[in-house]
């Protein structure tokens, strides 16, 4: 795989460039990289942790976001054949979460990176669903020491 194969939709691959392991992933395709922006997808399946009553939980999407953000990471490191670094959430602000998708909807976030040094990547997030928003937040994530 090199910078040229994208979009990536092989979920096993994607799984490759992040920390998280299942049951915990919610993100199952990138669909563009550039050098401030990414764009993620997962199709939300009742077996997913945050479904509850075919619905995919406001902490679900929080948790895509926050993925969507480890993947830029780690897509980064890949591209640097280097192994995807752990982080966290260090911060969430303006959050706004106006629906829910279902059970067999997809999901698109854009990530664009507002400032990233140390370690430190600040991030506006849209997430929307069969053309429509349905979230936005400001995200600030850490890579783990």
């Amino acid at each position: 795989m090199n910078k040229a194969s994208l979009p990536i939709t092989n979920q096993k691959v994607v799984e490759t460039l992040i920390p998280q392991k299942h049951p915990f992933v919610m993100v199952d395709a990138l669909f563009e990289f550039s050098e401030n922006n990414l764009q993620s997808g997962l199709l939300v399946t009742d077996e997913n942790i945050f479904v509850k009553n075919h619905l995919f939980q406001e902490s679900g999407i929080i948790e895509h976001m926050a993925q969507s953000v480890a993947l830029y990471t780690g897509y980064q490191y890949y591209l640097k054949k280097k192994k995807a670094p752990t982080g966290y959430i260090g911060s969430i602000k303006q959050a706004e979460i106006v629906q829910l998708p279902k059970t067999g909807q997809h999901i698109t976030s854009k990530v664009q990176v507002l400032q990233e040094f140390g370690g430190v990547t600040l991030v506006e997030i849209s997430t929307s669903s069969n053309g429509k928003a349905i979230a936005n937040a400001q995200m600030k994530t850490v890579i783990a020491q």
